[in-house]
């Protein structure tokens, strides 16, 4: 339970670790004084582990509400006191509401702000989709498009028990799914030369290809897209959906 106590300014803040490249304190700060919101203020909370989380709750007695990002929208869950029931079948939490009476509830707008970004791009050809990466924002990813009903496999470095490594893609799978969702951390900034290892070479004008990145709007992984015709799609409407369900949240 979070300790809470009667302050005139709201606390909201971003959990990760190395977040100084986020976007969430800009676009809140932002916001905030756009809609002439006072009372508020967004700041990031720099995690090196997990388990400083409850000190710092302990230490922002005036904390209203988390976003989470990497890597800890997993690792969070067992400090939490209640799972909204999205949060708890996709089983990765990146907003976090603190009540008034001091609990902390975990819930997925990951997954809304994913289905509302990419829906404009989608057609009837795209049936199939490759999620690359195994971690808390590709489950978010996987339950929107089961939502969206497009089959959806992931692909990681590692042998899964009902998914695909890198070293598995043939063209004839590249050809039958014709979206590529890049879930992984690859191509952020300051490291923007990495992508995933993925056979480009069979990437047609008939692909999608979506990046989760925003930092930068267009990463190596959607530049290789670019040069095979791909449509190709950066996450940052996603994470302008995501921010204001979270602030939905928040302010309910």
């Amino acid at each position: 339970m979070a300790q809470k106590q009667d302050k005139n300014v709201r606390s909201f803040g971003l959990i990760g670790r190395n977040i100084s490249y986020s976007f969430s304190v800009g676009y809140f700060t932002e916001k905030f004084q756009k809609e002439e919101i006072s009372d508020c203020t967004y700041e990031n909370f720099d995690l090196q582990d997990i388990s400083e989380f409850p000190k710092l709750i302990q230490s922002k007695p005036n904390l209203i509400g988390l976003n989470v990002t990497i890597p800890y929208k997993e690792q969070v869950i067992p400090y939490l006191d209640e799972l909204h029931e999205t949060a708890a079948e996709i089983c990765a939490v990146n907003t976090i509401k603190i009540t008034s009476e001091g609990n902390i509830i975990g819930y997925n707008t990951d997954y809304y702000g994913f289905q509302k970004s990419i829906e404009p791009y989608l057609k009837p050809t795209h049936k199939q989709a490759l999620i690359l990466g195994t971690g808390g924002a590709s489950k978010a990813v996987a339950y929107a498009l089961k939502k969206l009903q497009i089959n959806a496999v992931f692909v990681s470095r590692n042998n899964l028990q009902n998914g695909l490594t890198y070293s598995d893609l043939t063209k004839d799978i590249v050809d039958s799914n014709l979206l590529i969702i890049n879930c992984t951390p690859l191509g952020t900034f300051p490291n923007v030369e990495n992508k995933p290892d993925f056979p480009y070479q069979f990437l047609t004008p008939k692909h999608l290809l979506y990046d989760l990145i925003y930092n930068p709007g267009e990463t190596a992984f959607l530049k290789m897209g670019k040069t095979k015709g791909a449509s190709i799609c950066n996450g940052l409407e996603m994470l302008v959906h995501q921010a204001e369900k979270a602030w939905e949240i928040w302010e309910s």
